[in-house]
């Protein structure tokens, strides 16, 4: 095989830890730690190193000496898992001071094994701001490198497919810059981590790594609708960008509201199990899952919404009146008996206009999928749209003054806005990613949505892809990126914001595998 590298109002409030970073080595430890079965010494540095996790935070710290991880021995402190098949690792990465050594590095690694000579592939940030995606192909060879284009990120993806390997690095807000080697064999149980060396044997260097997430892919020639792999339930902060999650299951679930007194996330199940697309209200304080009673409505996918008053649900539950098709219904928040809304299908709930008086949804009408509106209470539908091709995900703003969808007129995918009334119809986004599900935060200022990339057809938003979940200011301008996410369809199909616009709740995903 040819040989490619390439380059290129009662409130919660949940509390994002910062490590300590002075002394970041502080937490009484047991193993395993976090995500990682145990942490070690490679190539035995003169200055025994150490690791440390804080649950709370689910921050990692690690302190480290070593001569170096270059030429054909590596001396360094690792946090290690073992793992097979494919992965993709995610960490924000951050050194702690100034340095001693430029040539200081950090980041994620996989090895062969525990040997300082081992063959491996890792993808390191140096103290210098350099960025490549090291390597050495055999036990004792001399590392090569591929640079990447990135400088000083604090963002690192590493991914292995089969025997390739990818870098991905950002600067918190960007989006990635990839780089990947080839035909690297490096068997397929491997020794997997984070890493931290000083490149100086006298000296300790210090970091710390955020947002760490250890994922499993969903495996190659899966079945959408028909394969699931399980799902982490996350909180993020938007400006800080810090992530914590709260809930995991192997039993997939999607698509978290936040509940207006923002105690709790309501979600639908849907995947392997007789409680298929069950409707679940997720209390934040005890971090327990209650079923909502939505009565003879129990195939309810990813599109429900809150009232912006709280006290009621819309679903969108596939009745078998309608052909197993999606028509929209609403129930008390508490649970209750659905109120049939939308005599057509199919119809995909999105939005409740903030008087609480209209519904907003993607309705099916003869094969063409355009947006509706129509009494909370039922009535006649009024079509907003007519456009040739896919206008999705509808929400009010909440004054109530615009209506924010997604788009293929131009193309791409691409979030739009429009009257109520379905006039002076205008783009918000205009760049090369497909750009879903538009979500106003509820002081009016910030719409965060989803992005997938321009690989993915305009009008698909499946499972299971690397995206970003973006942030720009309602005015317009630049967006952002705020999370860098393995997930996809249900991730933020609803409105997730929290009540003070500060954090958002969403979906991601990743095999995950039964405990010893």
């Amino acid at each position: 095989m040819k040989n490619t590298n390439s380059c290129g109002s009662k409130k919660l409030v949940l509390v994002f830890a910062c490590s300590a970073l002075g002394v970041p080595l502080a937490f009484p430890q047991q193993r395993p730690l976090g995500q990682f079965d145990d942490h070690a010494d490679v190539g035995s540095p003169k200055i025994a190193g150490a690791a440390a996790y804080n649950a709370f935070s689910q921050e990692y710290s690690i302190a480290a000496a070593g001569v170096n991880m270059w030429g054909n021995r590596d001396e360094f402190h690792l946090l290690w898992k073992r793992m097979k098949d494919d992965f993709i690792l995610q960490a924000r990465v951050e050194f702690v001071g100034q340095g001693v050594d430029p040539h200081r590095k950090l980041g994620w690694i996989v090895r062969s094994s525990l040997d300082p000579d081992s063959p491996y592939a890792d993808a390191a940030l140096h103290g210098d701001g350099l960025t490549s995606l090291q390597f050495r192909r055999a036990k004792g060879a001399i590392t090569e490198q591929v640079r990447s284009s990135a400088t000083a990120p604090d963002v690192i993806q590493f991914e292995r497919k089969g025997d390739t390997y990818i870098l991905s690095a950002a600067r918190f807000g960007e989006l990635f810059a990839a780089c990947q080697l080839a035909n690297l064999a490096l068997g397929n149980e491997v020794i997997v981590g984070l890493f931290l060396c000083s490149h100086n044997p006298e000296v300790v260097e210090k970091a710390v790594f955020r947002n760490v997430r250890i994922i499993r892919p969903a495996k190659v020639g899966f079945v959408p609708y028909r394969d699931y792999i399980g799902s982490h339930l996350e909180i993020l902060d938007v400006q800080s960008g810090h992530r914590q999650i709260v809930h995991s299951s192997a039993q997939p679930f999607e698509a978290p509201n936040w509940t207006r007194d923002g105690s709790a996330l309501i979600f639908n199940s849907s995947g392997r199990s007789d409680s298929r697309g069950r409707l679940y209200r997720f209390d934040l304080a005890t971090r327990q899952a209650t079923q909502i009673n939505t009565d003879f409505a129990n195939r309810n996918n990813n599109d429900h919404v809150l009232s912006f008053d709280g006290t009621r649900l819309g679903i969108s539950h596939h009745s078998a009146d309608h052909g197993g098709r999606s028509v929209i219904y609403t129930v008390p928040v508490q649970g209750g008996v659905p109120k049939l809304i939308t005599p057509l299908a199919p119809s995909y709930l999105h939005g409740w206009s903030p008087d609480g008086k209209s519904l907003v949804y993607t309705g099916g009408r003869n094969n063409e999928f355009d947006i509706y509106r129509i009494p909370a209470e039922g009535g006649e539908e009024v079509r907003l749209t007519d456009f040739k091709g896919l206008d999705d995900g509808p929400e009010y703003t909440p004054d109530g003054k615009y209506i924010y969808f997604n788009s293929t007129r131009s193309g791409t995918m691409q979030i739009w806005r429009m009257k109520p009334d379905g006039k002076d119809s205008e783009p918000v986004t205009k760049d090369e990613l497909n750009n879903w599900f538009p979500h106003v935060s509820p002081d009016g200022k910030w719409i965060a949505f989803l992005s997938f990339p321009k690989e993915v057809k305009p009008e698909d938003h499946p499972y299971y892809q690397q995206v970003y979940l973006r942030l720009m200011p309602i005015e317009g301008g630049v967006p952002k990126v705020i999370a860098y996410v393995y997930g996809g369809q249900g991730t933020i199909n609803v409105p997730s914001w929290s009540p003070d616009s500060r954090m958002l709740a969403f979906v991601s995903n990743s095999e995950i595998l039964p405990g010893p």
